[in-house]
């Protein structure tokens, strides 16, 4: 695999090339010390709740991303979470690298260039048929009755809308990549943070696929809340299926 996680097929250079150089090689960093920490005793605390979980390895990760990356480019500012990694210039999400280290798989994505997993270009599906699609989600971090009720009437609500089947995989990054690579046609969820959607949102859309708001319109990353398929058609039937789950806003917390 080259180092930048894209064939020969790829253009090289552009702006930001050496941003998304280092992007792609911390991935690489903090895979490495996730996989060492998963066969060793770890402390784990919380994020928001008890059932959004963080580890002491995510905080040694996050803290060798944000430090790296200050060093390196002392005027940037970089969404970046755990090994997912979006950059964003004037609003404008320019790239995205998702290492996944327990499959040693990683996703790249640059605006106007494409989407990859280790070097073999992304293609979302074109499935426009509800019934013949495999839809993915996540709970979030609430698990309050209201939430859960409102959670599961959206599964119920796809189900009888006559979906294939609903999924619930426990990782939403994961999920996401599973939608540009083609393997899901269609994802949707309430409170998903905009540190774990930027860099998903650039890969879909460069594998061709859809990333929006729940209501139809277009993606506000700072909503908490996405719909993301293969094809405009399937993500409009998603959305319109949904009720809302109120999680607030990420520029209002």
């Amino acid at each position: 695999m080259k180092p930048g996680g894209e064939d020969e097929a790829a253009p090289a250079g552009g702006p930001w090339e050496e941003s998304f150089e280092a992007a792609v090689q911390l991935a690489l960093r903090a895979g490495q010390i996730i996989r060492k920490a998963l066969s060793e005793e770890k402390r784990v605390s919380t994020k928001t709740s008890a059932a959004d979980l963080v580890t002491e390895t995510d905080h040694l990760v996050e803290d060798l991303i944000i430090s790296e990356l200050q060093k390196k480019f002392p005027s940037h500012r970089f969404p970046t979470v755990a090994v997912s990694i979006g950059f964003a210039v004037n609003q404008e999400l320019e790239f995205g690298v998702i290492y996944h280290c327990t499959e040693e798989r990683l996703y790249t994505g640059r605006r106007g260039r494409g989407a990859f997993c280790n070097g073999q270009r992304l293609q979302v599906s074109g499935e426009t048929d509800l019934s013949k699609a495999l839809v993915l989600t996540e709970i979030g971090p609430k698990r309050d009755p209201a939430t859960l009720k409102l959670f599961l009437s959206n599964m119920e609500r796809l189900l009888h809308a006559k979906a294939h089947g609903v999924r619930v995989i426990g990782s939403s990054t994961l999920a996401l990549c599973h939608l540009a690579s083609g393997a899901a046609d269609a994802y949707y969820q309430f409170g998903l943070h905009c540190w774990d959607l930027a860099a998903a949102t650039v890969i879909i859309r460069e594998a061709g696929g859809i990333v929006m708001d729940t209501s139809g319109g277009p993606l506000d990353l700072m909503s908490c809340r996405v719909v993301a398929a293969g094809t405009r058609e399937m993500a409009t039937l998603i959305a319109q299926a949904l009720q809302t789950i109120n999680y607030g806003r990420d520029d209002e917390k």
